[in-house]
């Protein structure tokens, strides 16, 4: 079985070697990222950590470039413990750089989601109170609109100050070295109110190591050498992954947007065994390339983020072998349950098994365990007490579990709790429907009932009565929808998942 141990000697920390090299950097850096970053520089020296659209870099490059920045970081902008870091970019390698960096001076490190309005934007400044802040250049409206006065850096620019830059700049003396354990990740993350709710994560070399030995085994990480990192680095599954290669010695791709081709194209080239996607982009990846050969070399596509529609993963099986795995987990939590390939073929739908040590529960309406089939809340662990995650699901006499919806979709028709999850499954199974989602509407007799919303396949034709008579032996009466529009195409979210608000 995987350990710990098995991680600490796959990192080689159990030599006496290691054991030293282990001693050092603690003593040298404190507990933090770029102690990490050291260790497996101390290892993997001369081996490819990253690769992004403008550059490759080695462990040892990586890290000399962070470790400069850091220096201007605390000596230029007077960054340190207590400091708050905003960190507004896509996925490139000055991003990476800089939470390295921003660990080593102390500073909390706070990943923005890119995607967010001016109106968002505002709302974190008045919760958070930044002190510095990191951007991409085509941000830079939505920061100067804001009420924001303190110091700032670009990511990238040729002449500005810019993180590109400033980790150039010559390191007088010896004041390279700076020992800080305060700093800590604060993942911004939208909550059911809408609103970005803090999260924080304490990035230590030991924090994340016991969760990884699970996702190792189920994943067989062990064996593969390079992931393309395709969701945001700024989401809890993209920063985990790089993190988890890091710790590993492996080399990890990135770029700074995905778009289906380019990302095929990625693949091939670096011959990625492991790629992070949301069941979007797997599926746009699908209808982009030659599938079996430009996804060839794929060994591990690890789907999460979003609910995977079981025909998609029928067909990623169909064409590309056992390699999908679905994997569920929550900003408070971190990843709790993963699904594997066998998995998927066993229980069509689950989200997977719980991982090891993973305080997760499905509780009822009173907090107590929902029995095996029953549906409630997931709810994790944090001491003594429960935290509500906002997803319902349940888990069955197999230890499957299974997603149905938020705790905000499901709605209530004539008397009847009905998820809206359960009508978008069943829409899936007909032959000429190639997306569906539904949403809850208001109804005068009934209180609420479900608006479905139905993008046909192409070369197919279907009518909202000749649905409804199709639908009528398959759904349950308070599941049939009062109404049905088709479109031509479902609108999503940057980060893969039904954009209800437009369906509403």
């Amino acid at each position: 079985m995987l350990t710990l141990l098995s991680v600490l000697h796959r990192m080689k920390l159990l030599t006496p070697v290691g054991v030293f090299r282990l001693l050092f950097v603690i003593c040298g850096y404190g507990i933090n990222l770029m102690g990490l970053l050291k260790l497996a520089a101390s290892s993997h020296r001369h081996l490819v950590a990253l690769s992004d659209d403008r550059e490759t870099l080695t462990y040892q490059q990586l890290l000399d470039q962070s470790e400069c920045l850091a220096v201007q970081l605390r000596e230029q902008y007077g960054l340190g413990s207590r400091s708050k870091a905003g960190l507004l970019c896509r996925n490139h390698a000055s991003l990476v750089k800089s939470i390295f960096a921003l660990s080593m001076t102390g500073a909390d490190i706070y990943l923005m989601n890119a995607e967010m309005s001016s109106d968002e934007f505002a709302q974190l400044l008045d919760a958070h109170a930044f002190d510095f802040l990191i951007y991409d250049e085509e941000f830079t409206a939505v920061i100067e609109q804001s009420s924001y006065t303190g110091a700032s850096v670009l990511s990238y620019h040729e002449h500005f100050p810019a993180i590109s830059n400033l980790m150039h700049v010559p390191i007088k003396g010896r004041s390279r070295g700076h020992r800080n354990s305060d700093s800590k990740l604060m993942l911004l993350t939208g909550g059911t109110t809408g609103r970005a709710k803090k999260v924080a994560h304490k990035p230590s070399m030991f924090h994340y190591l016991p969760p990884f030995s699970s996702m190792l085994k189920r994943l067989r990480l062990l064996r593969y050498k390079t992931v393309y990192i395709a969701t945001p680095i700024y989401h809890g599954y993209g920063i985990a992954i790089l993190l988890l290669f890091v710790a590993l010695g492996k080399k990890s791709v990135i770029t700074d947007k995905f778009q289906a081709e380019h990302a095929c194209q990625l693949v091939r080239e670096h011959q990625a065994e492991v790629i992070t996607v949301v069941p979007l982009m797997i599926d746009k990846m699908l209808r982009a390339s030659n599938a079996e050969g430009d996804l060839k070399s794929l060994a591990c596509i690890a789907s999460g983020g979003a609910e995977l529609n079981p025909r998609l993963a029928e067909e990623v099986s169909a064409r590309l072998g056992e390699v999908l795995y679905n994997l569920y987990g929550t900003s408070e939590a971190g990843l709790s349950i993963i699904a594997t390939p066998q998995d998927l073929d066993a229980a069509s739908g689950t989200i997977g098994k719980l991982i090891e040590g993973v305080g997760l529960k499905v509780l009822d309406g009173s907090m107590n365990e929902a029995a095996a089939g029953e549906i409630g809340q997931f709810c994790v662990t944090s001491g003594p007490t429960w935290i509500k995650t906002g997803d319902m699901g349940y888990r069955d006499e197999r230890g499957f579990f299974y997603l149905k919806g938020r705790v905000d979709d499901m709605i209530v028709s004539a008397g009847e709790n009905v998820y809206p999850s359960e009508l978008e499954h069943i829409l899936l199974q007909h032959p000429f429907i190639e997306d569906a989602a539904v949403v809850g509407v208001p109804d005068e007799l009934f209180g609420q009932r479900l608006k479905a919303v139905v993008q046909v396949k192409v070369g197919t034709e279907l009518d909202a009565e000749t649905l409804i008579e199709w639908l009528r032996p398959r759904a349950a009466r308070y599941q049939m929808p009062r109404e049905i529009v088709f479109v031509d195409e479902l609108d999503y979210t940057p980060l893969g998942k039904v954009d209800r608000k437009q369906l509403h």
